[in-house]
């Protein structure tokens, strides 16, 4: 029989149903115990099944074995790992295995979904303006368009095209095994045979749990808009589904959404629309290839914002009123499955004026200079010898190990086995005789956590730390 105390692992997100009892005259609530046979159990994403909701044993489970600890950096906060490792749980038993799992925790998979995640959140704003757009152009009531109206389009089809460069950049590096991605290249060492079937099988994972993670990144909404768009930046449009959820654009609005770039040929000869950004730089874009790798130094406004919003830790966004989804939000606001939990929200007293993580407010799109385009190409450029570097926390063995067993941990839970919080371990340990540390180890382990993570703070005061000629500095 499980032992589980009431308290840190109470469940968070209840799922269940509401009923009313006569004998009581009152509503009773029923949790799920089993949600095999539920309508809401399951969520189809490029053919595969994940769990779109768990149940309370799942949930404890989860959130003692496999979510990230509070001693992390950040652990108050909602961070990509947070929602890498909830759609990790979520996913599919066919993806678990050891090749996967640790290509989702290397630093480059990080960066490719965190470029991924700041694209969705624009891509989404302009889905919207369009169809806002739309409306305004059609009845009786039509309004005219103007050429300031076109060239307002054109600028934000190019701002929206940055985020998509760097997206590509992201992903080539990947594709081609540079540095530590070598591991997960698709051709053998020796022979130089490519693992057709099992690339093809490893790619296809990859692109389900993107996926996910963006449209629980993004509020779970748009669902159909997200998996529509990250089929076509991977695939190209030959090979999207014929899903009647997805909407349909004009001539128009794919222009404008996709960007100049983006040409349809025939299929065997159509590159992907990433590569078709990386093939037709232009002069002014080129230092965007190189945000998060060196410092920019230049006058150009767009490239700076583009960096400021790349390179700022997700735990740090509301400092400068940027919205990326739920990361940078308080942990507490949100439920085990990273739902929002409203309630929480109307007692932390938020407002329109002030609404630090944009809850209350609609994130919109800032109306750029209308002769930003013409400003753009007469920036001037300096040398860059500033080389950025990133912090990441490492993973270990016994993390791998945990998800790659992670069905046989969750059957051997729920079959029976005991989980063991912080009010078990006291009462076991003032049972129980064992060799117990003394106090002066105790204390210095806890000084070398605590000092871990104010050093890893203090490097990410504002955003990142900058590497010049071999001497380290650090503005803080």
């Amino acid at each position: 029989m499980k032992r589980i105390h009431v308290g840190t692992s109470a469940p968070k997100y209840q799922s269940g149903k509401w009923t009313w009892e006569e004998k009581t005259q009152s509503l009773r609530f029923q949790p799920y115990s089993d949600l095999e046979d539920a309508n809401e159990r399951f969520i189809d994403t490029n053919g595969f099944k994940f769990l779109r909701t768990i149940n309370q044993e799942e949930e404890l489970i989860f959130r003692q074995v496999f979510a990230r600890p509070i001693t992390s950096y950040d652990g108050d906060t909602v961070v990509l790992n947070d929602v890498r490792d909830l759609v990790l749980f979520m996913m599919p038993h066919e993806f678990l295995s050891t090749m996967f799992v640790e290509f989702m925790h290397r630093p480059a998979v990080h960066r490719l979904l965190h470029a991924l995640i700041i694209y969705f959140e624009h891509f989404l704003r302009m889905v919207e303006f369009l169809l806002i757009r739309r409306d305004e152009l059609a009845g009786n009531m039509a309004q005219v368009q103007s050429e300031q109206t076109n060239e307002l389009k054109r600028i934000f089809s190019c701002n929206l095209s940055h985020f998509r460069m760097l997206v590509a950049r992201n992903y080539s590096l990947i594709v081609m095994g540079e540095s530590d991605m070598q591991k997960f290249y698709h051709t053998k060492p020796v022979v130089n045979i490519s693992s057709t079937i099992k690339d093809r099988g490893f790619h296809e994972h990859f692109l389900a749990v993107a996926t996910q993670i963006i449209w629980i990144t993004m509020h779970r909404r748009a669902y159909f808009i997200i998996e529509m768009e990250m089929n076509r930046l991977f695939r190209s449009e030959h090979f999207l589904m014929n899903r009647t959820q997805y909407p349909n654009f004009s001539t128009v609005e794919r222009s404008l959404l996709y960007g100049r770039n983006s040409k349809i040929f025939n299929c065997r000869v159509q590159n992907s629309p990433m590569i078709q950004e990386l093939q037709h730089v232009a002069d002014e874009d080129m230092p965007i290839l190189w945000i998060g790798e060196r410092r920019y130094r230049g006058n150009d406004q767009r490239i700076a914002s583009v960096e400021m919003e790349y390179l700022i830790p997700e735990a740090q966004l509301h400092l400068v009123d940027i919205s990326h989804g739920i990361l940078g939000h308080p942990k507490n606001l949100y439920n085990t499955i990273l739902s929002l939990d409203w309630p929480s929200v109307r007692f932390a007293n938020y407002s329109e004026q002030h609404d630090p993580f944009n809850l209350l407010r609609q994130p919109s799109i800032k109306l750029p200079n209308i002769n930003e385009l013409q400003m753009r190409k007469m920036a001037k450029q300096y040398d860059q010898f500033y080389k950025v570097f990133r912090i990441y926390e490492t993973f270990s063995h016994q993390t791998l190990s945990n998800w790659k067993n992670r069905d046989n941990i969750i059957n051997y839970y729920c079959s029976g086995g005991i989980l063991k919080n912080i009010y078990v371990r006291c009462e076991e340990q003032l049972t129980t005789v064992e060799e117990r540390p003394d106090v002066a180890k105790i204390v210095t382990n806890y000084f070398d956590v605590i000092f871990r993570l104010r050093k890893k703070k203090e490097s990410n005061m504002t955003f990142a730390g900058y590497k010049k000629k071999g001497t380290d500095y650090f503005f803080n």
